[in-house]
């Protein structure tokens, strides 16, 4: 973009959720990565309520005074970008990268991540390139951002790709959000001016299986359709006004070839007249699964639970903001 704009310190946020196996790796390579940084740093690694030893294994590493990590444990699972939300909330850095703690992404790709942020971005997004993912993520992939496309009107070619870097203004107006269901790189490029993105390595998993099943990308699918935009409701109004139209222009059809052709001929449209009356209520059954979509988030923002509740925090860091709600 022309114009430089230094980074003086990055923070790494990485949420874990049952990553034993995969730990000890991630943290030697994020650590190299880190100090090939002409920057001062600080690793935050969030365990989101893990059940195997992986809160155990961040406490030890954070214990360790010279990896300038910083331990948040969670005391259940709230999600991946909750915890992600957890992580930004003890950040001192001006620029905050986010990384899976799955190795999919390679933390080496930090470096370049710091660099493309100095030319004046806002968010720098990623896009997985050979992704190694199974057909149906790859699919679902494709699907999730069309869709997010659509409705935002951003071009970013991948938002599953949670390898990205903000700077602290940027997730500092993400922390005053009040929403409870987050999707952090969409909320992201909703405050951001200037965001490009750059094509990453993308591995196999090597450590355990993914945790997003099919019905978590279901879910997944729901939050981002009704924390983008009120577009379905509106579109649900102009399609139940077409479908009526429709109905009325079939019934005036209906009573004209009665008269023309006969009772008869009446008797012998009945299963067509099923198929139209289940039409109907098919349409209306999706507008109220729709709007009762859009009645629980406001129910649940409503009630304005916290994200998250933090149990424990290990480690050394400038200004520790100990509290056990996000908002």
């Amino acid at each position: 973009m022309g114009e430089l704009y230094p980074v003086l310190k990055v923070s790494v946020v990485i949420p874990v959720y049952n990553e034993e196996e995969s730990l000890p790796a991630l943290l030697s390579r994020t650590i190299a990565a880190c100090k090939q940084l002409k920057q001062p740093y600080e690793i935050i690694l969030v365990d989101d309520g893990s059940t195997d030893a992986s809160g155990n294994m961040l406490i030890a590493a954070a214990e360790e005074s010279d990896n300038h990590i910083i331990a948040v444990l969670l005391n259940r699972n709230y999600g991946q970008h909750s915890a992600i939300m957890a992580g930004f909330n003890q950040v001192s850095g001006d620029l905050i990268i986010t990384l899976d703690a799955d190795l999919q992404n390679p933390p080496e790709e930090i470096i370049r991540l710091v660099e493309v942020a100095e030319q004046g971005y806002d968010v720098v997004g990623t896009v997985r390139a050979r992704r190694q993912d199974s057909w149906f993520r790859r699919s679902a992939s494709k699907i999730i951002n069309m869709m997010i496309q659509q409705a935002t009107g951003k071009t970013m070619g991948d938002y599953g790709c949670m390898l990205r870097a903000y700077r602290r203004h940027i997730v500092e107006a993400m922390l005053h959000c009040q929403e409870r269901s987050t999707f952090i790189p969409i909320l992201a490029n909703t405050f951001a001016r200037h965001t490009t993105e750059i094509g990453v390595q993308h591995a196999e998993r090597e450590f355990g299986d993914s945790k997003y099943s099919l019905m978590k990308l279901i879910n997944l699918m729901y939050d981002l359709i009704t924390c983008l935009t009120t577009t379905p409701l509106r579109l649900l109004s102009v399609m139940g006004s077409i479908v009526a139209l429709s109905g009325f222009a079939l019934a005036v059809a209906l009573v004209v070839l009665r008269l023309i052709f006969g009772p008869a001929w009446a008797a012998n449209g009945v299963f067509t007249l099923f198929a139209i009356l289940f039409m109907f209520i098919g349409a209306q059954f999706v507008g109220m699964g729709l709007l009762g979509e859009y009645i629980g988030r406001i129910y649940t923002d409503v009630r304005a639970r916290p994200r998250y509740f933090i149990q424990k925090i290990v480690g050394e860091k400038n200004h520790i903001n100990n509290q056990e709600e996000n908002e």
